[in-house]
């Protein structure tokens, strides 16, 4: 472990949205409306839908926050998932496993319950999709949360002759974990695997090498084609997710670790292929015997995607971990849309985001309108990016017109107030 010793100013309050004593009851209300709602829970036992209204409103009038049961924050966690309109996989938003871990607030605590979801996500090759919801925050005191995007991410040199060896993507991240101490194992390499960073609510920085269980790597190869398997490609089995917020009810979790499993196309076509990541299309080319440089047209580039796909598909089910292609993950999205559509709510979508950035006409998805909701629960990167826009949404409610005009006139004050303040800071 490694500890930056120097306090800075503090990123996630800079992060965080910003909410009204009014808005945060809005949403908390909403919330425990819809739990109870859709779970039926006072025929399992949970108290009167009055009596939990009124004990949160009590909280939230004397404190500024109140504490989510943990079947509440189960049920959230879920609703968060189905609401994302930026993930395609959501068709098994009811199965996410759901770990309460809101006690645990030391750093140390938290970095070994993160490589212990990591270690557990993955088990035996069949992914489980999971969350562990560390502390929340509460007024305004902040918890300690993970800085790192990832549990695994690879680190990116930039090398004096103006190279990049790794992933470009994460130059920054590497020059911090430098500045902090860290140290690649040898010769920086295109596959350094990062320490995770977690940051206590002072702004001091600790860093966690991830240890072997959490990190499993697997080297990309192709079914037929040996020339893939000689550029030493890899990839990491687990996409586990700790740098986004989750947003439940008015309350903020910025230390929500998470995972699902990885679509082909996000390794072979984005993160291995992008020129803003590791640009090796056009030495999978070469590998396949064709020339880059020819003249005519790049139709390279398409054979060379083709085959890093096969060969990312073929390396997972080679190695026994689950991952899904485009085809299948779309059909799946359909399936959840008329899932949504038949329990009469309109499914939230981002279209630039779920279509698969390979063979896209092809994929039922891209001829499919989109609207994004921004609907609450949710989960956010900050309140500049995406946060700000976040809302209930009553769409699936029966409404009375005065009731839909009442709302539609508080949104538009509340953003007219939010515009108001942002030009003031």
């Amino acid at each position: 472990m490694t500890v930056d010793t120097h306090a800075a100013s503090d990123p996630l309050r800079r992060r965080l949205r910003r909410l009204s004593a009014a808005e945060r009851e809005d949403e908390a209300r909403s919330f425990v409306r819809r739990y109870y709602r859709e779970t039926g829970a006072e025929a399992q036992g949970a108290p009167p839908l009055a009596t939990r209204l009124a004990d949160v409103r009590r909280d939230l009038q004397r404190q500024g926050w109140y504490d989510h049961t943990p079947d509440e924050l189960a049920y959230g966690t879920r609703l968060a998932w189905r609401h994302h309109a930026r993930c395609l996989g959501r068709l098994f938003w009811e199965s996410l496993e759901v770990v309460g871990a809101r006690t645990v607030t030391r750093p140390d605590e938290i970095a070994a319950g993160t490589f212990a979801h990591a270690a557990a996500a993955l088990g035996d090759g069949r992914i489980r999709s999971m969350i562990t919801v560390f502390a929340p925050v509460r007024g305004g005191v902040l918890p300690a949360y993970i800085e790192s995007k990832q549990v695994v991410q690879y680190a990116g040199h930039p090398m004096p002759d103006g190279r990049v060896v790794g992933d470009r993507q994460h130059i920054e991240a590497t020059r911090i974990a430098r500045a902090l101490g860290w140290q690649p194992p040898g010769e920086p390499g295109d596959f350094d695997v990062l320490p995770l960073v977690v940051r206590e609510p002072g702004g001091r920085r600790l860093l966690y090498e991830v240890p072997p269980e959490a990190r499993r790597e697997l080297p990309i190869v192709h079914p037929t084609d040996p020339g893939i398997a000689a550029l030493g490609l890899r990839w990491y089995a687990v996409p586990c997710v700790t740098g986004m917020v989750l947003t439940i009810g008015g309350m903020d979790y910025p230390c929500a670790p998470f995972n699902g499993f990885y679509m082909g196309t996000e390794i072979a076509s984005r993160n291995l292929a992008e020129e803003h990541r590791y640009d090796w299309l056009a030495d999978v080319a070469r590998a396949l015997g064709d020339d880059p440089g020819a003249p005519g047209p790049p139709l390279w580039k398409d054979r060379a995607l083709l085959e890093l796909n096969r060969a990312v598909l073929h390396s997972f089910g080679l190695a026994g971990v689950t991952i899904i292609d485009h085809h299948t993950a779309s059909e799946q999205y359909m399936e959840f849309a008329r899932r949504e559509q038949a329990a009469g709510r309109v499914p939230s979508g981002d279209w630039s985001w779920l279509v698969p950035p390979q063979a896209s006409p092809a994929c039922p998805v891209f001829h499919l309108p989109m609207r994004d909701l921004h609907a609450l629960p949710n989960f956010y990167h900050s309140r500049a990016v995406d946060g700000a826009a976040l809302r209930p949404n009553h769409d699936d409610e029966l409404r009375r017109p005065w009731q839909l005009r009442w709302e539609r006139l508080r949104r538009r004050w509340w953003n007219w107030r939010r515009q108001r303040d942002g030009l003031r800071r």
